[in-house]
């Protein structure tokens, strides 16, 4: 009589959540109606503000029972039906955001650090550095951490720490940490660091105009909580890194962390030398080149995409001029790193393929999730003033599912939140405080965020692996908001 083996219980792939979520988003395409708002004339804005051209007239709703109906099974002619939505998805957007950029931009980022990856420069630079700083370990995570919550809060950084997971990783896995606390000390930091900002100009700044209250206003609470947020997922990594540095096999990630490092230790064939200083050297000079783009020149999506492919080829030519490998090599190098990051793109593609089925995220054409905001929005009319103010952080966390964008999600939401916030004898600036809360907090966690799709992809970490482990995270977060909330409430905060 053979002995009945029972296979672990293990999540869903994120294809499947996604699937899921899809059919969800299709029956309610079906069952609710769709709905519509009007423009405003444009609120004063700052220069951080200009990309918002106009605000929703929250009294301007109105349902189209005339508007068809329903997502079908399959649409012809470039429509969204049930079966289109992975492609439609894909190709939505433009250049500057959305899927499609996203996409590029992870492709083309991975591919040019598969080359510089197949070099071994880093991982013997790497190696080289932790023998000459063995002392001064202790302070790297809580500076690492600091300095990216910090760069989420001045200029919303977000889809930048991709890049970086991609520089942290190889020196993370031979500090003896892991993958998921290179996403912590980069993505998790810099979304910290934007739900609390006193001075973003793509949330604060935006959410601030339109609801008509003075630009960068409040920002001694905001500076507060910035630092008490901040200081909690310092403590929070510090003492998950201790405990995987001391039993590595508790990691999620193990698995793909010991294949990762097996394949730098081969790919690291040679002890450090004159050449690795040198594709080091052009390696840190590009990243220079990309933070001075990105703070002076404001360079985005496709330019930064392009910086690290340019990157990617000069520090190929060096390889093959040294004879470190030969150009098919490097061609192999780029295609590899291209091609670990597939299953990040694609989710992208098929996150944003959701809300098409729901009829899209603009104010002004009917959609399912235009209604379902409005109705979400009058729930709270007759609610007390704490539990309002705290729905509306919920509202907003729910709604950054569907719309990721910190400024799509303030011209969205922020003109029916605001006057909401009048009805129920709370200030427009606990409207603001709840949704940058709201916006920024769950980006740590939604399946929906480019960012974090990226993040998790380049450390080899499926959505799954990331939410048993962050989901405890996330709660902690909520708690901290909630906490806020509760506390700009008791202090009349304006």
């Amino acid at each position: 009589m053979s002995a009945v083996t029972n296979k672990p219980v293990s999540m869903p792939d994120a294809f499947i959540i996604l699937f899921f979520v899809m059919i969800l988003a299709a029956l309610a395409s079906h069952l609710v109606p769709a709905g519509s708002f009007t423009m405003l004339e444009p609120a004063p804005i700052t220069e951080g503000a200009a990309k918002l051209k106009s605000k929703i007239d929250p009294n301007s709703f109105t349902l189209h029972h005339d508007a068809e109906q329903g997502a079908p099974l399959f649409a012809e002619g470039g429509g969204i039906g049930f079966f289109n939505y992975a492609f439609e998805g894909l190709v939505s957007g433009d250049k500057w955001g959305s899927a499609v950029g996203v996409i590029a931009f992870t492709l083309l980022t991975g591919g040019a650090f598969g080359i510089i990856m197949k070099t071994g420069a880093i991982h013997n630079g790497i190696l080289a550095l932790i023998a000459k700083t063995q002392r001064m370990q202790f302070l790297f995570i809580p500076l690492m951490f600091g300095l990216f919550s910090l760069g989420g809060a001045v200029f919303g950084m977000g889809e930048e720490a991709i890049a970086f997971c991609i520089v942290l990783l190889p020196l993370m896995l031979a500090l003896g940490y892991d993958a998921i606390t290179t996403v912590l000390v980069t993505y998790v930091a810099t979304q910290i660091g934007f739900a609390t900002s006193w001075m973003n100009p793509f949330n604060v700044a935006i959410a601030q105009g339109i609801a008509e209250i003075p630009l960068l206003s409040g920002s001694d609470l905001r500076i507060v909580m910035w630092a008490v947020f901040t200081l909690f997922g310092i403590i929070f990594t510090i003492k998950y890194a201790a405990k995987i540095k001391a039993q590595p096999e508790l990691s999620l990630s193990f698995a793909s962390d010991q294949k990762l490092r097996s394949e730098q230790s081969d790919s690291a064939k040679n002890q450090y030398n004159a050449l690795d200083s040198i594709i080091l050297l052009a390696f840190f000079a590009g990243l220079v080149w990309i933070i001075w783009g990105v703070t002076v020149r404001q360079y985005y999506i496709p330019e930064i995409a392009s910086q690290f492919f340019t990157i990617g080829v000069v520090i190929a030519v060096i390889a093959v001029m040294g004879k470190r490998f030969s150009m098919n090599d490097a061609a192999d190098g780029f295609k590899h790193g291209a091609a670990e990051l597939l299953p990040a793109a694609l989710i992208v593609g098929m996150a944003k393929g959701i809300v098409l089925l729901l009829g899209g995220d603009n104010a002004e054409s009917p959609s399912v999730l235009n209604t379902l905001l409005y109705y979400s929005g009058q729930l709270l009319g007759d609610l007390p003033a704490y539990l309002s103010a705290w729905l509306m952080l919920v509202i907003q966390s729910v709604i950054n599912f569907f719309v990721a964008s910190g400024s799509g999600q303030a011209a969205l939401t922020m003109p029916l939140i605001a006057p909401l916030a009048d009805l129920v004898g709370l200030s427009r600036q606990i409207a603001v405080l709840a949704f940058q809360l709201g916006d920024g907090l769950t980006n740590c966690i939604i399946p929906t965020s480019a960012a974090l799709i990226g993040c998790l992809g380049v450390v080899r970490v499926d959505w799954t692996v990331w939410l048993r482990f962050v989901w405890k995270l996330q709660l902690c977060l909520f708690a901290l908001a909630s906490s806020f909330m509760f506390i700009a409430v008791a202090v009349a905060y304006q």
